[in-house]
């Protein structure tokens, strides 16, 4: 492991493996047993854990084997929801839109035996992975409460039971993940309040993935979304967002998409090394941190792998400079 500075991780997912993509198809027609299911996805996960250790990431994931939508997953296990049709959410990929239809409760914890299995598996830390209210809300239909702001409050009440759970499990970071929160900009002040209710109590670090759109249209106000850390993809947009800071400073923890997870190619590590010294410019080694700019899980497992491996060996090398820099003539 490193030390304290350009720790690196990922965001969240990554690819599954091909008997467990055979295995949830076969659950989805009846013809696999649940348990059979959830005995190939701790497979799988106990098989990412071992990689991400191996390619001496930081700070890991479970990798969310047992997960397909990062809305409809949560939406299922929440009461209140019911499934909607069919819509497509990017690429060839489709999910069922959930709807809000009742009264938003969570029943029992969501992910939390997930967390303790990861992290049973490891001595580095796992991130507990959740999304966020407003994104629980956009990616929904809001059919039962008045306005868009209750229904995001209501959700950010059962994330934040979700949260806490975690953070008394022994979480050591937790990752409220956003992506639609740039959606609407007029909003922002909505997701928000709806952050401030999941993270007010937790102990934990937190983490919000803003993922892909149009950053600039609520830059700086997003520097009041009450988390330690925004997780920005930034290689996509070939860094042109970390021209904002100009002129506004980042004022938190930055984690730094260095490779692109939408294109097969492979960068280089001096490419993605240059990522990271564009954003050294910015925030200090201390708060940087190194990642793929998106979820993997569009990825087969092998270009995961090494879009990761690259991750690494990239904060490595500019770990190696800095340090070489800071050593007196």
């Amino acid at each position: 492991m490193s030390d304290q500075t350009l720790l690196t991780t990922t965001v969240g997912s990554f690819g599954k493996p091909e008997y467990l993509q055979k295995a949830r198809n076969a659950f989805a027609r009846g013809k696999l047993a649940r348990a059979e299911l959830e005995g190939l996805e701790r497979k799988a996960t106990t098989e990412w854990i071992r990689i991400q250790e191996k390619l001496d990431l930081d700070i890991l994931v479970d990798g969310e084997m047992y997960r397909g939508d990062m809305v409809a997953h949560f939406a299922e296990l929440l009461e209140g929801y019911t499934e909607g049709g069919l819509v497509r959410a990017y690429g060839n990929r489709y999910y069922h839109k959930p709807i809000i239809s009742g009264a938003i409760r969570r029943p029992q914890p969501m992910t939390v035996d997930w967390w303790k299995f990861a992290q049973s598996l490891t001595d580095r830390p796992v991130k507990g992975m959740l999304t966020g209210p407003y994104t629980m809300l956009d990616w929904s239909y809001n059919e039962a409460y008045p306005t868009r702001r209750e229904a995001a409050l209501a959700l950010a009440e059962v994330i934040r039971e979700e949260a806490e759970d975690l953070d008394r499990a022994g979480a050591k970071y937790i990752q409220i993940d956003e992506p639609a929160i740039h959606a609407r900009p007029e909003e922002l002040p909505i997701a928000i309040e709806a952050m401030a209710i999941v993270t007010q109590n937790l102990k934990a670090k937190t983490i919000s993935h803003i993922c892909y759109g149009d950053f600039a249209a609520i830059y700086p106000g997003v520097l009041e979304l009450p988390v330690d850390q925004l997780d920005l993809a930034m290689v996509n947009y070939e860094y042109k967002y970390l021209d904002l800071f100009e002129k506004d400073p980042f004022t938190r923890e930055m984690a730094i998409g260095i490779v692109d997870v939408h294109k097969h190619e492979l960068e280089t590590v001096e490419e993605a090394a240059e990522g990271i010294r564009k954003g050294l410019k910015y925030v200090p080694a201390d708060k940087l941190l190194p990642h793929p700019d998106c979820g993997l899980k569009t990825r087969p497992v092998e270009e995961s792998i090494a879009k990761c491996r690259v991750v690494v060996e990239a904060a490595k090398l500019v770990r190696a400079e800095l340090a070489k820099k800071a050593v007196p003539a």
